[in-house]
């Protein structure tokens, strides 16, 4: 295996498909390909070595085939818009051809975060003698992969996990998203979800927040919402009560937001406008700076980690494993910023290792069922170094003690 065909040339994309230009050893043969051409060869130009660029409409089935068999790569890694999975799922089926990507099927008339429609392909990729790997970003990927790295070598049983994710960095934009408009904001202003005790709580959107302190970056208030990782972890962690996933909005970023939900600006159903329907939020995406604007003179950094509660030897122990990214640096090696930098670094990642037979099998999988060592090991080396310290109750003390 040497050839990959990523899919999705936006800014998370141009990062993926950036870094395995880099990594000739693995990667002989780097295709990107997109509804535009254009966004494509911008890209192709931005890599350090040559690669080949195509165009696709990843919605049809066919057009996608077609390419496939024209291009022939061991692997396709899913770029695009979470829309998209399973159309290209079922062309990677019917070409033969390996799959992965970095966030689980959305239907566009729904924001229903949820694996339950990729889930039920494990019997046609193993039938077919194919691996599908799912959610190999950032968080969903290299999140999960904390948490298999912390059940295998440092609890023997994990009680508790709190996934972080601290955006402290400054665009100078007045109001913009860090990744695809549409998909952040319907992320955002669904219902927010945790597991404990074997059920899933639901919450009203944004309603419970505590500060965080988040290491190089300090305290930051952050909000529960549901992700998709609680999902999958939920299955593959042993023995564990409860997940939440805690996330940072700024006070500007949380007032732009109430004013566009109170105005029906995040409406993903249609509305009638001059006899035209038009979806406010497909709307509101054109209206907004595109993610792969805001690199340059981005300042700041992400702090991104998972906060373990468990027991090792018969007592409780408290262990966070974090990385973190600065914009400027993610810029300068790439021309993006640090959100599209840590979303795109992961699955090339994910590919070195089913490239080199770290990671196989046959059937779908979330990255926390495949060996954490070997990834953990590479990651670093591809930008996103992490670190892991146990900690005290005090080092957190809001986020221990939030009543949920």
């Amino acid at each position: 295996m040497d050839s990959v065909l990523i899919i999705g040339a936006g800014a998370a994309g141009s990062v993926t498909a950036q870094k395995a230009a880099m990594n000739r050893d693995v990667f002989k043969k780097v295709t990107l390909a997109s509804r535009r051409l254009s966004s494509c060869e911008a890209v192709a130009k931005l890599c350090k070595t040559p690669i080949e660029v195509a165009q696709v409409d990843a919605d049809n089935v066919a057009e996608t085939v077609k390419l496939l068999k024209k291009v022939k790569p061991d692997l396709v890694i899913n770029m695009a818009l979470p829309y998209q999975d399973l159309p290209i799922m079922d062309a990677c089926l019917e070409a033969g051809v390996h799959y992965m990507d970095t966030a689980n099927y959305e239907p566009r008339d729904e924001a229903k975060f949820t694996y339950k429609y990729q889930w039920p392909y494990h019997k046609k990729y193993k039938e077919a003698g194919l691996m599908a790997v799912l959610g190999c970003g950032f968080d969903p990927g290299q999140s999960n992969i904390y948490c298999a790295y912390a059940q295998e070598f440092l609890f023997d049983e994990i009680e508790t996990i709190d996934i972080v994710d601290c955006n402290a960095g400054d665009h100078g934009k007045g109001f913009a998203t860090n990744f695809n408009p549409e998909i952040n904001l319907r992320e955002v202003t669904q219902r927010g979800k945790y597991w404990k005790e074997g059920k899933w709580i639901e919450i009203d959107p944004l309603s419970i927040n505590c500060m965080v302190d988040y290491p190089e970056v300090g305290p930051r208030k952050s909000y529960l919402i549901y992700h998709e990782e609680e999902e999958s972890l939920v299955k593959h962690i042993k023995g564990l009560k409860q997940i939440r996933f805690w996330m940072t909005f700024g006070d500007n970023y949380i007032k732009h937001l109430d004013v566009l939900v109170g105005i029906g600006m995040t409406r993903i159903d249609p509305v009638m406008y001059k006899g035209t329907p038009v979806i406010p939020m497909e709307f509101l995406k054109e209206l907004l700076p595109p993610p792969s604007s805001l690199g340059e003179n981005y300042k700041g950094k992400t702090s991104i980690g998972v906060i373990f509660k468990g027991t090792k030897n018969g007592k409780t122990k408290r262990t966070m494993i974090w990385n973190v990214s600065d914009h400027a640096k993610a810029y300068k090696e790439v021309k993006a910023q640090a959100v599209s930098y840590t979303t795109g670094v992961p699955p090339v990642v994910g590919a070195m290792m089913m490239f080199k037979g770290a990671w196989k099998g046959k059937g779908v999988f979330n990255v926390e069922q495949l060996p954490s060592k070997p990834f953990m090991d590479e990651i670093g080396k591809q930008g996103l170094p992490w670190q892991m310290a146990d900690i005290k109750v005090a080092d957190q003390k809001e986020l221990f003690a939030v009543k949920t």
